[in-house]
């Protein structure tokens, strides 16, 4: 599923503004993604603390390990760039950094929020099916929304890959 969502996040990257070269690719099917611990004995193996800016992208109960494991990338002296988590209903998200959530309803994306709603978010709008939103980003539409300064936010229907892209161009 994670080559999938890579595909429709490259579909979307027209500009090809960043490269598929450039991510590091948890192997989930070795190590359970939930498992901060796994994640970060496995960035300290393929990456240097300093001078690597990471961005996490998870999914569903990974991003219980992904948000562990930028504590973590941190708390070692590893700067974290943000966290996009994709359907981890659920899951606290606080942090130093910037936390973006997509959800794959209304009603995820708003209980959600009841925990912490991070920067950026996006939910579905039509609802997709829950795997759907990580196997098929670019076929997910829904509402992206970005909170201003002043107070008030943006609001921008696009899919949830050009949504993610977004994030990892700024």
């Amino acid at each position: 599923m994670t080559h999938e969502f890579l595909a429709g996040l490259q579909r979307c990257n027209a500009e090809n503004v960043w490269h598929i070269q450039q991510l590091l690719l948890f192997p989930s099917h070795e190590y359970p993604a939930y498992s901060a611990i796994h994640i970060l004995n496995y960035l300290q193996r393929h990456l240097t603390l300093m001078n690597t800016s990471v961005t996490f992208i998870s999914f569903s109960a990974g991003v219980v390990g992904a948000i562990g494991a930028a504590w973590g990338w941190q708390m070692l002296g590893g700067t974290v760039k943000a966290l996009v988590a994709l359907d981890g209903w659920g899951v606290p998200l606080y942090g130093t950094f910037p936390i973006h959530r997509l959800s794959h309803d209304y009603f995820t994306h708003w209980s959600s929020a009841l925990l912490a709603s991070g920067g950026s978010r996006f939910y579905a709008d039509p609802p997709v099916e829950h795997l759907t939103l990580w196997e098929k980003p670019d076929s997910s539409p829904g509402w992206g929304i970005q909170p201003l300064e002043n107070g008030r936010e943006w609001r921008r229907y696009l899919t949830a890959a050009e949504f993610v892209v977004q994030l990892l161009q700024d």
